[in-house]
């Protein structure tokens, strides 16, 4: 008798989705789903077992996000995985520190931390790290283009022992909105100019998703304020050696790349990188592959 006809005693022996939904817990749910498909193919689709202490510190940068800013909160705390979720206010002007200051007494699953002076994305992504106490933290930018739904995929090679760094990638065969050309060649061309200096074989490093072990991105100095902590990021992580832990000898760090889907903004809609930030980009490779 196959998979797909076993019965068992707890959980339903077809392919029945209004049923998967309740009364069966998360733990039932998994029970079902490795019956039903096989563990190779739930693995391929992010779907296994979290780890019952595990914690996700989201760092979520915020600057003139007030159209956005519920809405990606919604999205985040909707992820199932144990969450800190940290906003970090850049001092917006349209509003958004007034909701945030709102919520800093109302929603206690928060932490929400406020720059006086607008630092830029960098500054306050090192804000956020500081604050972050999960064993893994996450990027995610406050503004829907990325999908925290892919949570689950973009960690699960560092829960399984094979990674220490996940970078996504917008290139490597999700779905994307289609926008701008030349602006996906200059990402293209950065990041080519980066894997040069690193010796990595990346093919997005400016993608928002990142996600770090807490004592590697804790682990290495950050200094660049503004959209240039993506070069500087990149380039101390390549180098970054993980020190011993429980007779593991230290190491290299070991990084990972993983699709994910991407809806960009235009101009019109609030993206805020624009030419300028590509040339310090370009400043940041040069900088931070030899100067610390």
């Amino acid at each position: 008798m196959d998979a797909l006809s076993r019965p068992t005693a707890s959980v339903p022996s077809t392919l029945d989705l209004d049923n998967l939904k309740a009364p069966f817990d998360e733990n039932e749910r998994m029970d079902w789903l490795l019956q039903v498909l096989g563990e190779p193919v739930c693995r391929q689709l992010g779907l296994y077992r979290m780890p019952e202490d595990l914690v996700l510190s989201v760092v979520i940068p915020v600057y003139n996000e007030r159209e956005t800013i519920h809405e990606i909160v919604r999205q985040v705390r909707a992820v199932p995985v144990r969450k800190q979720i940290i906003l970090v206010d850049d001092c917006s002007k349209d509003g958004t520190t007034d909701v945030l200051k709102k919520w800093v007494d109302s929603e206690r699953d928060l932490t929400i931390l406020f720059h006086p002076v607008n630092r830029g994305k960098g500054a306050a992504l090192r804000t956020g790290f500081q604050h972050a106490t999960g064993q893994l933290v996450i990027v995610q930018d406050a503004d829907l283009e990325y999908d925290p739904n892919e949570y689950p995929r973009l960690i699960q090679p560092i829960l399984e022992g094979r990674a220490d760094v996940v970078f996504g990638s917008r290139f490597i065969g999700e779905t994307h909105r289609v926008l701008f050309y030349w602006h996906s060649m200059a990402n293209r061309f950065l990041t080519l100019l980066s894997n040069m200096f690193t010796n990595l074989n990346l093919t997005d490093m400016e993608v928002c998703y990142k996600v770090f072990r807490r004592e590697v991105i804790q682990g290495i100095t950050l200094k660049s304020d503004r959209f240039g902590f993506e070069p500087e990021v990149t380039a101390k992580v390549a180098r970054f050696m993980v020190p011993p832990l429980e007779g593991r000898p230290s190491r290299k760090c070991r990084i990972y790349e993983m699709p994910v889907s991407y809806n960009g903004r235009d101009y019109a809609e609030g993206k805020k990188i624009g030419w300028k930030d590509g040339v310090q980009a370009l400043y940041c490779i040069v900088r931070y592959a030899w100067w610390d």
